[in-house]
């Protein structure tokens, strides 16, 4: 809800603020009081064009500020928090300026943001309905989300899409599969290829690093049985005594009977004994483990062979499908998920076929049903809209809505038979208004004047109130050409509607005036300047004169005054309240 309008340095406005509540607003003034620029500032702060020649001379920049009411959590605080901004509780902060050279900038919760995003906000806050300045249901996609709405349609619609959603994604499946099929063959063959590879060679992980070091060994089996026969000879040599006397542990003996011999006279030369004996048996050991590793080791030129064709099979494995054998498993296990992936493309598109088939007569029915409904609300809503515009002196005007089918297949899921499946279905909605008997039927904009068109866009909002609410309505001339009863009942539909929203209404008829919860009156300006002082809300007294020079544009005539007396009584009596009261001096 709209609470507040403040506005500095536009048009003939130099500084003014507008209060605002629930219910009815009526403005009213004299013509070129203002209220055409009110407008023109709410425009602004709803992503309206900016024009340089907006801005009142003296002022550097134009300046509109709104403040509206919103729920914390719902869709508008979610755009707001989307662009940066903040809520103040449950009040929202929207402002525009516009400097002398035509520079554009937008506020939303104290954030700068895109003037686009307005028109965003717009869209949740406020449906205006003016001769220069009509939007929402003139959209003809709006259009069929409203009637979808008053046809009650959500679910069939939901449904709809589901199985739109379903379909798109079948047939992109099936015409991938379809159009790479050659690509597909090719690569599970080489998948094919690679695992049947990798299967023959049967690669152990940590196997290349035990080849490797049983090749190196293999290829110098002669060299290393020359050194260890050396070394085990330098250690312990078993073939005539002079040698064996002169190896290492003969010496090593020879020490230790040396040392034996002067045993226990000193501590420190019978630990170095021990010492030596020590030493001797380790190396005992290690001629024990030279004589088994040369029992062991013989070169085996067929064994070399196997074990460097091995090397060869898992280097080439290793080449063209993993750094390393980890690798090369990890290839190979991720390549059988892709051939289940692409299994059997004759069977796949045959199943996919099947499948698409069967969500299309799916999607069909959904379609017919979804269509069905909207026909029927259709007819129920050119109905109520008709026994609306004969009360609001369009007797012979009547409301259509066609539903044609799309005929566009561009872009679109489209059957066999040529029907084109859009995302919101099969049908486009156009609402057209027939302005007369023998009229053509055109589209809402093109078939009315200002006047007519705030009238007929007053008797769908009503219609639609429930269907589908916005939190504010804006009208202005809704009231051109009608006077007398008619006027009347324009301000008890107003009334109406504003028992579930906020309207704002200017106009010029007192009998629209009359039926306001609240009346603000704009008053000419002196020397063409409107300031606050010259916007105000009336009531008793004041408003029984604003009503009086709207009636004979004398605000001191006793007939305008008792008219305008009887006129309030009429509002409160058809609201269900009681007359006004006479204000004391009448």
């Amino acid at each position: 809800m709209l609470i507040e309008l403040r506005i500095r340095g536009l048009g003939a406005i130099d500084e003014a603020t507008l209060e605002l509540g629930p219910g009815f607003t009526a403005v009213t003034g004299e013509t070129g009081a203002g209220k055409t620029m009110l407008l023109t500032g709410l425009g602004l702060l709803l992503g309206g064009r900016s024009d340089a020649a907006l801005v009142r001379g003296g002022h550097e920049r134009a300046e509109v500020e709104g403040r509206f009411r919103v729920p914390p959590h719902g869709a508008v605080a979610a755009i707001v928090e989307d662009s940066g901004g903040q809520l103040d509780g449950d009040e929202l902060v929207v402002a525009r300026t516009i400097a002398v050279d035509g520079r554009s900038r937008a506020y939303v919760g104290g954030r700068s943001v895109p003037a686009a995003l307005l028109a965003t906000l717009a869209d949740e806050l406020v449906t205006v309905h003016g001769q220069s300045d009509q939007r929402g249901l003139l959209r003809p996609s709006v259009q069929r989300g409203v009637l979808d709405r008053y046809g009650g349609a959500d679910a069939a619609l939901t449904t709809y899409r589901e199985a739109f959603g379903e379909l798109a994604a079948v047939r992109a499946e099936l015409a991938e599969v379809t159009s790479h099929r050659r690509e597909r063959m090719l690569e599970a063959d080489a998948l094919r290829n690679g695992v049947a590879d990798i299967d023959a060679v049967e690669p152990v992980i940590g196997e290349v690093e035990a080849l490797a070091a049983e090749g190196d060994r293999l290829a110098h089996a002669e060299a290393l049985r020359d050194a260890a026969s050396a070394a085990r000879r330098a250690l312990h040599n078993d073939d005539d005594s002079a040698a064996k006397a002169a190896d290492v542990l003969g010496l090593l003996s020879t020490a230790r009977r040396d040392l034996e011999a002067v045993a226990g006279h000193d501590p420190g030369l019978d630990a170095m004994a021990a010492r030596l004996a020590e030493a001797s048996y380790q190396l005992a050991d290690v001629a024990a483990d030279l004589a088994s590793y040369l029992d062991q080791l013989e070169a085996d030129p067929v064994r070399l062979a196997v074990v460097q064709d091995r090397v060869a099979k898992l280097a080439s494995l290793t080449k063209r499908y993993g750094a390393d054998i980890a690798g090369v498993l990890a290839w190979a296990a991720e390549a059988r998920a892709r051939l289940s992936a692409l299994g059997d493309d004759d069977g796949l598109i045959v199943a996919l076929g099947e499948r698409r088939d069967a969500v299309l007569r799916r999607l069909t029915e959904s379609a017919a049903a979804l269509s069905a409904l909207r026909a029927a609300a259709a007819a129920r809503l050119e109905s109520a809209v008709g026994a609306e515009l004969a009360g609001l002196a369009m007797p012979h005007a009547a409301v259509l809505v066609a539903l044609t089918r799309r005929d566009d297949p561009h872009g679109l899921v489209v059957d066999g038979a040529g029907v084109a499946f859009g995302p919101s279905g099969i049908d486009e909605v156009e609402i057209q208004l027939v302005a007369h008997d023998g009229a053509p039927a055109r589209p809402l904009h093109r078939g009315a004047s200002g006047g007519e068109l705030s009238r007929v866009m007053l008797a769908l909002e009503i219609v639609l109130a429930g269907a589908d609410p916005v939190p504010t309505f804006v009208f202005d001339e809704v009231d051109a050409g009608v006077g007398g009863r008619a006027a009347v009942e324009v301000g008890r539909r107003l009334a109406g509607l504003a028992g579930s929203a906020q309207v704002l209404v200017v106009t010029h008829l007192p009998q629209v005036a009359a039926f306001a919860d609240r009346h603000v009156v704009v008053e000419k300006p002196d020397r063409g300047v409107v300031t606050s002082s010259a916007v105000s809300v009336v009531d008793g007294g004041d408003r029984l004169r604003e009503l009086s020079r709207m009636l004979g544009g004398q605000d001191d005539s006793e007939l305008a005054r008792g008219h305008a007396e009887e006129l309030l009584a009429v509002a409160a009596a058809a609201k269900g309240g009681t007359p006004a009261e006479k204000p004391s001096g009448r």
